[in-house]
């Protein structure tokens, strides 16, 4: 019998256990990964504690049935084919791989048009099936794999979550040459957005946080302005900078204060894409949304088709991930540790 290490959540608020078990078995269509790096994910931390949201008052409880304990985090995973099904040809054994964790049911209508992010019946490795927080990862059909060469395996690994979900928001975001495109956060995933949105849109990029040493890390990957929305007063920083409000705003963290900031502003006719679940409430006044003509939506992650794109485009050198960080497979609560409290710039990944 083979066995298996993984860093399990045996209960919701509790810190992971190091955990061993059967390796999983491989039927026809599968394909058995070998974790080389997993990234580790804001998400992550709200999984873990079971809610969404910083103050009690506003949280919203994980209450979906789907996620079932003990449970692997970790959706951000690239690694080597270690076995594979009867009926998988497209890959060999040893091939380098990412994963694609948001995996759908295939028959609905959101997986039918090719958004298995939006499935009514997921499957998403890390929430509802098994992650790579562990030795290695079942990913249950091939078309969620995906060659790669050229990168390390950390930073193909985030490319799964931190790359498409920057790439996904940006295209919402529907960003012109000569507009002003405002990132709230440059974490990890803001980071990779100023990236992209240099590369690919020609728009005056405004970075918001509230760390200096964040907006100074948001600087040297291209943002042309920062603002620290702790200590500035945005509307008035954004009018002597720039003269003008912001046409888009991408909201990477997503709670009251950053959504109260992105409309304060956004020109009219301007659209905010709200990405981040640090959580609390929208605070609004409803005229506000006809007067304003304003275009709020949700953008969750990214899709098949943009973790193609977005591994192309790391390969052309367009963006690069910035991992600062590396753990072991046993460290994984530590690693989530210092995600909570700031302390990690750009990604942070588990190297089992």
């Amino acid at each position: 019998m083979v066995f298996m290490k993984a860093m399990k959540l045996q209960e919701f608020g509790k810190p992971l256990q190091l955990m061993e078990s059967d390796l999983p078995q491989v039927l026809d269509n599968n394909v058995l990964v070998k974790v080389d790096a997993c990234g580790v994910c804001h998400s992550d931390i709200h999984l873990a504690e079971g809610y969404y949201g910083a103050r009690e008052e506003e949280r919203l409880v994980i209450r979906d049935r789907r996620i079932r304990l003990p449970l692997t985090l970790g959706h951000e995973i690239a690694g080597r084919i270690e076995a594979k099904g009867r009926a998988v040809s497209a890959f060999e054994v040893g091939d380098t791989v990412v994963v694609y964790p948001w995996i759908g049911c295939g028959v609905c209508r959101a997986c039918r048009a090719g958004f298995d992010n939006l499935c009514e019946r997921p499957n998403a490795l890390g929430v509802y099936a098994d992650g790579g927080y562990a030795e290695y990862v079942l990913v249950p059909d091939p078309r969620y794999v995906l060659k790669y060469d050229g990168l390390k395996p950390e930073e193909a690994g985030v490319l799964a979550c931190s790359g498409i979900t920057a790439l996904h928001a940006l295209k919402k975001a529907r960003v012109a040459p000569d507009d002003v495109l405002a990132i709230i956060g440059a974490g990890g995933v803001g980071g990779m957005a100023i990236q992209l949105a240099k590369a690919l849109s020609g728009a005056t990029i405004v970075s918001l946080d509230i760390d200096d040493r964040k907006l100074e890390y948001a600087k040297s990957l291209g943002a042309d302005f920062t603002i620290n929305s702790s200590k500035d007063d945005i509307g008035a920083v954004m009018k002597q900078a720039l003269g003008k409000r912001a046409n888009a705003v991408i909201d990477f963290v997503g709670s009251t204060q950053t959504v109260e900031n992105a409309v304060k502003i956004l020109v009219k006719g301007g659209r905010l894409v709200v990405v981040g679940l640090f959580g609390g409430i929208l605070k609004m006044q409803i005229p506000l949304l006809p007067i304003l003509a304003l275009d709020i939506v949700g953008s969750y992650t990214g899709t098949l088709t943009d973790l193609n794109e977005i591994l192309q485009l790391t390969n052309r050198g367009v963006v690069k991930p910035v991992i600062s960080t590396s753990f072991r497979l046993e460290e994984a609560n530590e690693a989530l540790a210092k995600l909570r409290s700031g302390e990690v710039k750009g990604r942070a990944v588990i190297k089992p």
